[in-house]
């Protein structure tokens, strides 16, 4: 007897095979699923992200939310109490105002802001010459300079800070601002970090430029800066800090009281024979302040920087 097939329609989709069938994801032990999986977190590790957060949070929020929290407790508070309490009985904001009577915070908070603009100044101007140059200009003996860069990156500051001191004396500048402020006025680190910013800006456009008849200065200015705006609030952001917290080099410089920086003018509110922790924390707070202003304002461009990397569209 003959068989008689009859012919399978176009519109009739075809029986797919055993091996297709094999291969299709099934549920969530497929392919599919595993890719789900990966990309959705369990409840499980959602929580273990979230308890993981808070834990880094409390480290490092914590002890600032002690200061705060010690800064405007009344004298007649406990601060020592075995079961510690962060909202404070009788808040008081008259500790800052103590601050200001023990010691001439706002003396030392000027000479610091004087110091902090002198790096800023020096490290922006500096290291954008300085990392335009290593990273777009050809010249005889360039990898040497890097080289040396980075080799300055391996001695650790208290290597260095001797003679440091010594050549600071000798200019004349020992017991001055510009004396504390001149060893950080340009950082290798930062020339470095230029230079990988304006590697990162496309050569292409440099040559453009070129063609059209651009200097080495218009190409810096036109092209250069408005891509590693980013770089240049990360320097600012990171030489503000290491200038306003500064403790050591200051400490060494300085012999007039009244030319103290802030941080090391705050060790007068710890007293020999008697210390108040409310005036400290007072202070810390204030000498955190200008950080956080700093901060602020640069933030937007740090995490734009981040985000959209070297080139803006």
């Amino acid at each position: 007897m003959t068989t008689v097939r009859t012919p399978q329609s176009p519109d009739t989709p075809a029986e797919p095979t055993k091996a297709a069938k094999a291969a299709r994801p099934t549920g969530p032990a497929g392919p599919a699923g595993r890719s789900r999986s990966f990309n959705t977190p369990s409840t499980a590790q959602t929580a273990a992200r979230y308890l993981l957060l808070v834990l880094v949070l409390l480290l490092v929020i914590g002890p600032f939310l002690w200061q705060l929290s010690t800064s405007l407790k009344g004298p007649a508070e406990d601060v020592y109490t075995r079961t510690p309490s962060f909202l404070p009985d009788q808040p008081t904001l008259g500790n800052y105002g103590k601050v200001a009577e023990v010691i001439p915070v706002w003396t030392y908070a000027l000479n610091s802001v004087i110091v902090a603009v002198v790096c800023i100044t020096g490290n922006v101007v500096g290291c954008t010459l300085a990392g335009y140059a290593l990273a777009r200009l050809r010249f005889r003996g360039a990898k040497l300079v890097l080289g040396l860069f980075l080799a300055t990156l391996i001695l650790p500051g208290e290597v260095t800070i001797v003679s440091q001191y010594v050549l600071v004396r000798g200019l004349g500048l020992a017991d001055t601002l510009a004396g504390v402020a001149l060893p950080g006025s340009i950082a290798m680190l930062n020339v470095l970090l230029m230079r990988t910013a304006f590697a990162a800006v496309p050569a292409e456009l440099d040559q453009a430029a070129l063609v059209d008849g651009a200097n080495v200065w218009q190409r810096l200015w036109h092209i250069g800066l408005p891509n590693v705006r980013g770089m240049l609030s990360v320097i600012v952001i990171f030489t503000f800090i290491g200038a306003w917290d500064d403790f050591l080099w200051p400490l060494i410089v300085l012999n007039d009281p009244q030319k103290y920086t802030l941080t090391v003018g705050l060790q007068y509110l710890n007293g020999t024979f008697a210390a108040n922790p409310r005036l400290i924390a007072a202070g810390t707070m204030i000498a955190f302040l200008p950080i956080v202003v700093v901060f602020g304002v640069c933030q937007r461009f740090f995490f734009k920087g981040v985000e959209e990397g070297a080139v803006k569209g």
